[in-house]
């Protein structure tokens, strides 16, 4: 039987044009914006809902970028959120994604803010360095939370630089706090070894393995460790497709097809699509294969350049 992705609707983002242009307005809108009848508020409501339609296991929110000037107006606009999908969510957990965390904290408190009962929320993400200011939360709030495997020194540096082994330790070291010191199952943990673009995945060193290798290695040893038994591995696929010249749907079913194999059981996607579910194309899952295997050898290295020229030559011909 194929196993069931849990899946975290990604389209409540403000990074994404439409949507962040639509919360903008919103957002000015006054105090009683987010009650008041609208057209954006329609927008937003139907974005929740259609989320719900499709299935989604938790529906995403991050405003992150309306923090960027002033923290307090991403405090205030997460809150606001989080009571819509509460509302408007049909019983749909929502998922607080935000890099900063007072918003984390404001969403978590936000969604128990009422008489209802409601199922636990997902908090995304905490780090090895930030999990002493999340966890403590649970001794008040029932939540589960990504852990991003990210090390302090890697995230003051460019790119993801984290081998296999350090990512792996980095769980073993959330997982050992959240577990023993937090009062958290080990169900209630979702690892995100980090999506890199495919486009630009190349060693910048001779005989270095490539990030997608390293990311789907380090979910296969994440799920194969005994002593992690439960937990889960998640990813922003859509970042995959970054920078491609089409058919990124396709390349991101391929890419969540093929993270299946290596363990992936949870991912952050635009669930319309349907991944996990409809079948990847062949040369699509036979491209993000060659990523999956570029250990760092020339012929696998050279394998993976291969298929990418291949493939955005083809894109480039169909659209003339």
């Amino acid at each position: 039987m194929k196993r069931q992705l849990i899946t975290i609707g990604e389209s409540l983002h403000a990074s994404i044009p439409e949507t962040g242009k639509i919360m903008k307005e919103l957002n000015k809108l006054g105090s009683d914006a987010y009650c008041a009848p609208s057209k954006q508020l329609d927008y937003i409501r139907a974005l929740i809902e259609s989320q719900t339609g499709d299935g989604a296991n938790y529906i995403a929110v991050n405003v992150d970028s309306f923090g960027e000037d002033e923290l307090q107006v991403a405090v205030g606009m997460m809150r606001e959120y989080v009571t819509l999908i509460r509302k408007c969510g049909r019983g749909v957990p929502v998922c607080i994604d935000s890099s900063n965390d007072d918003v984390l904290t404001a969403g978590l408190k936000e969604w128990y803010n009422t008489a209802e009962r409601v199922k636990p929320p997902l908090v995304n993400s905490v780090k090895i360095y930030t999990a002493d200011k999340i966890l403590p939360l649970k001794k008040d709030f029932d939540f589960s939370f990504v852990g991003l495997l990210l090390s302090e020194k890697a995230s003051a540096g460019p790119g993801i630089s984290s081998s296999v082994a350090e990512m792996h330790e980095l769980a073993r070291q959330i997982l050992d706090a959240a577990v023993g010191q937090y009062g958290f199952k080990s169900e209630q943990i979702f690892f995100d070894p980090m999506v890199f673009p495919l486009a630009i995945d190349m060693p910048m060193q001779p005989g270095v393995p490539g990030h997608t290798y390293r990311t789907f290695q380090t979910i296969k040893k994440i799920k194969t460790d005994r002593q992690m038994q439960g937990v889960h591995c998640v990813l922003g696929v859509s970042n995959c497709a970054a920078d491609l010249p089409g058919r990124k749907i396709g390349v991101c079913r391929a890419y969540v097809a093929k993270a299946m194999e290596y363990g992936l059981d949870a991912a952050i996607v635009n669930v319309a699509h349907r991944y996990g579910q409809v079948e990847a194309a062949a040369d699509l899952l036979e491209l993000v294969d060659a990523y999956a295997k570029m250990d760092g050898s020339p012929e696998r290295t050279d394998r993976a350049m291969q298929l990418m020229g291949k493939f955005c030559r083809e894109i480039r011909t169909t659209a003339r």
